[in-house]
């Protein structure tokens, strides 16, 4: 046994790793203290390898580092003894080509480590990222599905509820949002039976069926993250892959119904939105009902939109006049000659059961659709979406 070979066994059980992992790395520095060169980029290209083998088998890089350090060092005892009888220069010489080539092979095996850490986080991100993408399309094979979910700890057979968020830029796997959202979803929740992805440039996040509700964590998340402003849709609890695939569904028809709504609010709830859903099941009929009922009131002097404006300001109030008139920064005389007029216009009178169901219902639903202007024959004026509504 070479001495060279020695002192790697001696390094390789300080450091508990097997002295393979030094490859030729002893003789090279031998060699290099003969010639005073550096590591060449093979030299190096063999340590970054090194590195790499090191993270797919698990060793951790201190160990690697150990291995490499007390390596150079035994080595150099061994060579400081048969340098006692050169002169200083000849030693100093040695010494410095001895511990540079440490220091460059400590680095490459380091890069080398890194890139196979980045390669399996990557790795691991398209596996998720295709995952959820079967997951939420509702196909893959049912055995493979289940096999990528126990890889993930994910629950197939449990129920889950979907979030999704939107702000004006397209999000991506990995991006600072997704990052942040994600730390935040797998510490509440203990990073089982959970998912965050991104999908069309929308966050999806995943959760338990009968988890908390996710909407204010998710929101200080988001916000934290910046980008905004966001929309958060949540549709309702399902069971199993169909379940959790309508309750994708629901999240997006949540945020597009608020969109068309002009709401305001942050989160959209589908299971709240299911009475505008009813209204939009049959969109002719809508768009008829909100041009009978308040087309009529373009024929106002000055066009209909501030009666418009006063009907909405008096459903928010519950048909309260004061504070109708408040709203609006009107006298209660005022408001109520625009109530008489919208009664003699509509035929639908807000001081009526009936009739104020009627209006309201035409004015909520009035976002909804998007009534052509009239032509020169004669047509239904137009009534146009506002942006207040909630």
């Amino acid at each position: 046994m070479t001495s060279a070979d020695q002192v790697g066994l001696l390094a390789a059980s300080d450091a508990g790793v097997k002295p393979a992992m030094l490859g030729e790395y002893l003789r090279t520095v031998i060699e290099l203290v003969r010639s005073g060169r550096r590591l060449s980029r093979a030299d190096l290209d063999t340590c970054r390898q090194q590195g790499e083998d090191a993270a797919n088998q698990g060793i951790a890089l201190s160990a690697m580092l150990d291995l490499y350090l007390s390596a150079t060092w035994r080595l150099w005892s061994e060579i400081d003894t048969r340098a006692a009888r050169s002169n200083a220069a000849t030693v100093a010489a040695a010494a410095a080509a001895m511990f540079r080539a440490a220091d460059d092979a400590a680095e490459a095996l380091a890069a080398g480590y890194e890139r196979s850490q980045r390669r399996t986080i990557r790795f691991e991100e398209s596996l998720r990222r295709e995952f959820v993408d079967d997951l939420l399309a509702g196909s893959g094979a049912p055995d493979l599905m289940l096999e990528r979910a126990a890889r993930f700890g994910f629950n197939l057979a449990g129920a889950h509820q979907v979030a999704v968020a939107r702000t004006g830029r397209w999000l991506v796997d990995a991006g600072p949002v997704h990052s942040r959202v994600e730390a935040h979803v797998l510490a509440s929740f203990g990073g089982r039976d959970v998912m965050v992805a991104t999908r069309d440039g929308l966050l999806v996040c995943l959760f338990p069926g009968a988890a908390h509700d996710p909407a204010p964590g998710l929101i200080r998340s988001l916000e934290e993250a910046g980008a905004g402003p966001w929309r958060l849709g949540i549709g309702r609890p399902g069971r199993g892959t169909g379940g959790l695939v309508r309750s994708y569904t629901e999240a997006r028809q949540a945020i597009e119904l608020a969109d068309r709504l002009g709401s305001a609010g942050q989160v959209a709830r589908f299971e709240e939105l299911l009475p505008y859903r009813v209204l939009t099941a049959d969109a002719g009929a809508v768009r008829e009902l909100v041009a009978k009922v308040l087309g009529p009131l373009q024929s106002a002097r000055g066009g209909g939109q501030h009666l418009i404006e006063t009907l909405e300001a008096h459903i928010a109030a519950s048909g309260n006049l004061s504070a109708t008139a408040r709203a609006l920064h009107l006298s209660a005389r005022a408001v109520g000659y625009r109530l008489e007029r919208i009664t003699q216009l509509t035929g639908h009178s807000p001081n009526d059961p009936e009739g104020r169901f009627v209006l309201e219902l035409a004015v909520r639903c009035r976002p909804l659709v998007a009534i052509k202007e009239p032509s020169a024959a004669g047509q239904n004026p137009a009534v146009t979406p506002t942006s207040g509504m909630n």
